[in-house]
C-alpha cells in the first residue's frame, strides 16, 4: 500500500482529515490516471482543449461555459480580474498596476477566512480591492445595498467550512441585491459536492476544486456566464500566465468531471458511514472520549466522527492525542483545525480499501498512548499553526 512512500523514503499515511491540499488533495482514480497519463506524450492546441473542457463543466454543472486554471485560488483571481477587465486584452496586460475605476469586490466580512492563503489576497493579486460587509459575525442587507457602487466590479460569495455560519446574508438573498445593483457574483465553493446548485441558484461564475471532492489533478475549474468566463480565461495574457494549467491537468479534470456524473454517490456514502460507526465503536468505550457523528457544516452530503475529548477525565488534550496518532506508523492525519475547541474530526472520504480497520486499531491503540504522554506546551500550537511551522521547516535544516 505504501510501497512508493517506502522508495522515497517518506512517511507513510492514512488521511482521515479530509481533501487537504497540503496532502495532495485526493487520490485520483484509474481513468482519470490513464488521461492524465495518455496526454502527456502528445501535443495538443491548448485553447480546442479548453473548449472540450468547457463542454464538460457546463454538461455538469448546468453554466453556459467554463474553464480549467491551475487551482480553485487562482480561478477567484481571474475570476475576478475578468469581471474588471471584460473581453479588453489591453486592459488585462494593465493588471494589476492599473485596475480601472470598477476594482472594488464586496465581501461579507465573516467570509474573509483563511484557506491556507487568506481571501482577501485572492483578490489583490488581480490588482482589485476588497470593500468588506458587515461585521465578522452579523451582516445586514442594507450593509451589502450600500457597499455596492458604480467602483464595484464583483461580490465574492465564500462557501467553506473556515467561514462563519451564522450572521450571514443567505446565497440567494445575497443575489438578489447584488443582480439589483448589477454587479457580478463569484461563489468560491472549491470544497463543494453541489456542483449545480450555485449556478441555478443566479450565481454569475461559480468556482470549484478539480482535485478535491472530484478527484481529478491539481486544478480548478470555472463554471458561468459565457461572457464572463472568457474573460477569466483571457488573464492567461495577463496576471494568469504564472497560473497557467497544463494538458495533463485539463484533461485529467475532463476526466473526472465524466466519471463524477457516473459515481454511485449512495454507495460510497454507505461506505463512509461503516467507517464511521466502526471507529466510534472504536472510542466509546474510553473514557473521557465521546465520539459523535456530526454533518458537514456547509451542507455537504457527508459526515464526519468529532472526537470531544475531556481532558481531565481522559488524562490528555484533544490535540495531545491527535499528535499521538499523528506520530503513528502510519500517520494518522487528523482534521484539527478547531482543536482548541477540545476536538478532533475523522474524515472518511479519502480512504483506500482496509485503511477504515486500520484507522480503528490505530485509534484503540493512540489513546492508550496518549494517555501515558507527557503534554507538550506545543501540541495546541502545532496543531493550530501546523501549516506555517511546515512551510518555515521546509529545509531549515538540510545539509
Amino acid at each position: 500500500m505504501w510501497a512508493w512512500h517506502d522508495a522515497q523514503g517518506l512517511k507513510r499515511l492514512i488521511n482521515v482529515s479530509g481533501t487537504m491540499t497540503s496532502l495532495g488533495g485526493s487520490i485520483t482514480s484509474k481513468a482519470v490516471q490513464e488521461a492524465t497519463a495518455a496526454i502527456m506524450g502528445e501535443f495538443v492546441n491548448m485553447h480546442q482543449l479548453q473548449a472540450l473542457a468547457s463542454a464538460a463543466i457546463a454538461d455538469l454543472t448546468g453554466a453556459e461555459a467554463g474553464c480549467v486554471t491551475a487551482s480553485a485560488s487562482a480561478g477567484m483571481t481571474l475570476s475576478i480580474a475578468g469581471c474588471m477587465t471584460g473581453i479588453d486584452p489591453g486592459r488585462v496586460e494593465a493588471l494589476p498596476l492599473e485596475p480601472g475605476d470598477r476594482n472594488e469586490v464586496v465581501v461579507q466580512l465573516g467570509h474573509m477566512c483563511g484557506y491556507g492563503a487568506p481571501v482577501s489576497q485572492a483578490v489583490q493579486l488581480a490588482g482589485a480591492s476588497v470593500r468588506p460587509v458587515g461585521q465578522s459575525t452579523h451582516a445586514m442587507d442594507y450593509q451589502l445595498e450600500s457597499a455596492l457602487t458604480g467602483n464595484t466590479a464583483a461580490a465574492l460569495y465564500v462557501v467553506s467550512h473556515h467561514v462563519v455560519h451564522y450572521g450571514q446574508i443567505p446565497f440567494r438573498r445575497f443575489v438578489e441585491i447584488c443582480r439589483s445593483a448589477n454587479v457580478p457574483v463569484i461563489v468560491d465553493a472549491a470544497s463543494e459536492y453541489d456542483l449545480k446548485g450555485f449556478i441555478a441558484g443566479g450565481a454569475d461564475l461559480a468556482i470549484y476544486s478539480g482535485h478535491k471532492f472530484l478527484g481529478g489533478p491539481t486544478a480548478g475549474i470555472i463554471a458561468g456566464r459565457r461572457e464572463l468566463v472568457r474573460a477569466a480565461y483571457l488573464q492567461n495574457m495577463g496576471i494568469g500566465r504564472g497560473m497557467k494549467v497544463g494538458k495533463e491537468s485539463i484533461a485529467g479534470a475532463i476526466a473526472a468531471l465524466r466519471q463524477w456524473q457516473k459515481r454511485d454517490h449512495g454507495a460510497i456514502r454507505a461506505q463512509e458511514r461503516a467507517a464511521l460507526e466502526l471507529w466510534a465503536r472504536a472510542l466509546s468505550p474510553i473514557d473521557g472520549i465521546q465520539p459523535v457523528i456530526v454533518p458537514d457544516p456547509t451542507g455537504n452530503p457527508l459526515e464526519r466522527l468529532q472526537v470531544n475529548v475531556d481532558e481531565t477525565a481522559f488524562g490528555a488534550s484533544a490535540a495531545t492525542l491527535a499528535r499521538a496518532l499523528g506520530e503513528m506508523d502510519p500517520a494518522i492525519v487528523v482534521r484539527n483545525h478547531e482543536v482548541e475547541l477540545g476536538y478532533f474530526q475523522l474524515d472518511p472520504c479519502n480512504l483506500k480499501p482496509g485503511q477504515a480497520e486500520m484507522v480503528a486499531d490505530s485509534l484503540a491503540r493512540a489513546v492508550l498512548i496518549a494517555a501515558k504522554l507527557e503534554p507538550r506546551e506545543g501540541d495546541m500550537h502545532t496543531a493550530r499553526n501546523g501549516g506555517v511551522d511546515s512551510y518555515l521547516a521546509w529545509l531549515a535544516n538540510a545539509p
